[in-house]
C-alpha cells in the first residue's frame, strides 16, 4: 500500500514513543511493553524487528500485509531484542541459534509469541499476537460461509475420517481447528475424549488434553500420535501434516475409529487431495477414510466508515492532486488509518469427496485440473466464486482478491 495511506499509524506511535525518556533506565522495558500495546491496539497480528546496517528497522503485520512503523537506533537493537528475550525466558546469551518462547503473563494479558533469528546484523524477532481470549473461539465467530459451516459441522458430528482444514500460512488454519475442537466439546457435554498433538501448542484450551511434541526427545507428531491411540480417545487435532509418516499414521487413525482433525499446507481444497497424493498415500486410503477437505484465506475487509463516505473520499482525491501532502494527511480514516481496510474477511470452500465422480477420479489418480472440473460440477462453491460475492456485495475489492488468490482458476 502507498506509503501516505498508512502514514497515521507511524505518526501516532512515533507521538507514543516520544513521551518517554530515553535518559531513564526503564527506557526500554517500557519502550518493549509500547510496542506490544500499540501493536494491539493497531490490530496487528505480527511485528518485525529487522536489524540493518544502520537502524532496527519494524513492521506490523496488519490485516495480512506489513507497513513500516519506524526505526530505531542500531545501538537500542540489542538491547530490545534482549528485554523481549528476558519476558519471553529465552536465553539472552545465545545469539548464535534460533529460540522460541512465549511472553510471561505478567507482561502481557494475552497470548504473545516471540521467536528470535540469526542474521548478518543482529538477530531477527517476530512476535505473534494471538487473538484475545474471548475472540474467535467458537464456529459461529469466524464468518464462515453459512452452507460451508453448516457441513463443517455436520462433519464433527461423526466418530471417524479425517477433516483437513487447508490454507497457506497466516490464513486462519490453526484458529478454524481451535474452534472446531471448542464446537465438539460444547455439543458432545464432555463425552467424548479430545486430544491433541501441537508443534506448538498455540492456545490453551478447557477440556481438552494438549500435547506439544518434542522431535529432539523422539516424541514427533508420527510417533506421538501412535502411542496417542493408546490413550483411548475420541477426537484427536494433529497441527499439521508435513510429511508421509504423519499423514499416513493421520488417516490410519481414521480407519481405527478415531475422529481426525489436522492442518495441511495446500492451496485449495482440491489441491490437498492431489498433495495427498504426491506424499504417496493410496488413492484407496484417502478414499476409505477423508470425510472432507476444508479451504480458506483472509481478505481485508472494506472499510464501513471509508465507505460510507464516498463522497468525501472522492473529494481528498480530487484535491489530492492539488496538494498530495495536505490531503494524505486530511483524508486518513479513524477507522483505518487511511487504508480503506479494516478487519479481515474469511473465504472458504468445502469439498466433500464422497461424490462417485470425485471418487472415481480420486482412484484413476487424474490431475488437479480435471478434479477441480468434477469438484465443481458436484456443486462445490470455489473461493474464487466466493471472492466474486463478497466484492459484488461490497465487502472487499478486487485488487484485495487479486492479491490474496492471485489469478486462481474459478
Amino acid at each position: 500500500m502507498p506509503a501516505s495511506q498508512i502514514d497515521g499509524i507511524p505518526r501516532a506511535f512515533a507521538t507514543a514513543v516520544s513521551q518517554l525518556n530515553p535518559r531513564q533506565e526503564s527506557y526500554v522495558p517500557e519502550l518493549t511493553a509500547l510496542i506490544l500495546t500499540q501493536a494491539r491496539r493497531y490490530r496487528a497480528s505480527d511485528v518485525h524487528l529487522n536489524p540493518c546496517e544502520t537502524e532496527l528497522q519494524m513492521q506490523w503485520r496488519i490485516d495480512g500485509v506489513l507497513c513500516s512503523v519506524m526505526g530505531f537506533d542500531r545501538e537500542l537493537s540489542s538491547r530490545i531484542t534482549a528485554r523481549l528475550k528476558v519476558i519471553s525466558g529465552l536465553l539472552t546469551y545465545r545469539t548464535d541459534v534460533p529460540q522460541e518462547g512465549r511472553v510471561a503473563r505478567e507482561h502481557s494479558s494475552s497470548e504473545v509469541r516471540v521467536t528470535t533469528f540469526p542474521s548478518l546484523y543482529g538477530e531477527k524477532v517476530a512476535i505473534r499476537l494471538f487473538a484475545e481470549q474471548d475472540q474467535l473461539q467458537m464456529l459461529d465467530q469466524l464468518g464462515l460461509p453459512g452452507m460451508v459451516e453448516v457441513g463443517l459441522r455436520t462433519h464433527l458430528e461423526a466418530t471417524s475420517g479425517v477433516i483437513l482444514l487447508t490454507g497457506p500460512s497466516g490464513s486462519g488454519k490453526t484458529t478454524t481447528a481451535y474452534a472446531c475442537l471448542r464446537d465438539v466439546r460444547d455439543r458432545s457435554s464432555g463425552t467424548r475424549c479430545l486430544m491433541t498433538l501441537e508443534d506448538p501448542i498455540e492456545s490453551a484450551i478447557a477440556g481438552v488434553i494438549q500435547s506439544q511434541v518434542k522431535p529432539a526427545a523422539g516424541f514427533s507428531l508420527t510417533t506421538g500420535l501412535r502411542s496417542l491411540m493408546r490413550q483411548d480417545p475420541d477426537v484427536i487435532l494433529v497441527g499439521e501434516i508435513r510429511d508421509p509418516e504423519t499423514a499416513e499414521a493421520a488417516f490410519q487413525a481414521a480407519l481405527t475409529g478415531h475422529l481426525v482433525v489436522t492442518t495441511f499446507h495446500a492451496g485449495s481444497a482440491v489441491e490437498a487431495l492431489t498433495r495427498l497424493m504426491e506424499m504417496q498415500l493410496e488413492p484407496y486410503l484417502i478414499r476409505s477414510a477423508l470425510r472432507a477437505v476444508f479451504c480458506q484465506r483472509l481478505l481485508r475487509r472494506s472499510c464501513v466508515s471509508c465507505s460510507s463516505k464516498s463522497l468525501e473520499s472522492a473529494k481528498s482525491r480530487n484535491s489530492a492532486d492539488k496538494n498530495p501532502a495536505h490531503a494524505s494527511l486530511s483524508a486518513l480514516c479513524p477507522v483505518c488509518s487511511g487504508t480503506g481496510y479494516a478487519g479481515r474477511l474469511v473465504l472458504a470452500e468445502l469439498l466433500e469427496p464422497e461424490h462417485p465422480e470425485l471418487v472415481q477420479g480420486l482412484l484413476s489418480r487424474a490431475d488437479a485440473r480435471r478434479m477441480s472440473a468434477l469438484a465443481e460440477a458436484t456443486g462445490m462453491v470455489t473461493l474464487s466464486q466466493v471472492a466474486a460475492n463478497a466484492v459484488a456485495e461490497g465487502q472487499t475489492t478486487q485488487e484485495e482478491v487479486l492479491r490474496v488468490l492471485g489469478g486462481r482458476r474459478s
